[in-house]
């Protein structure tokens, strides 16, 4: 397994655990990045972060620390 920070641009990846916990677990959760769910990434900042996903039909920037804490397959 990897983290969402490691997809390359354009895979389709589903997600298997979100390692964070706390008020970060929550905020993940509520952006709707929970266990089972497919996330594309569709690009990355020029300057590396945040990087723009694809999930449940909308588009959401994450800032890579974020994305460190949410394991996919």
């Amino acid at each position: 397994m990897m983290t969402l920070k490691e997809v390359p641009i354009g895979s389709t990846v589903t997600i298997k655990k979100v390692c964070a916990t706390g008020p970060l677990k929550r905020r993940i959760v509520d952006m709707g990045l929970t266990k089972g769910t497919p996330v594309t990434v569709r690009r990355v900042a020029p300057l590396g972060d945040p990087l723009e996903v694809t999930v449940r039909s909308y588009e959401l920037s994450l800032r890579k620390a974020d994305a460190q804490n949410i394991l996919v397959e």
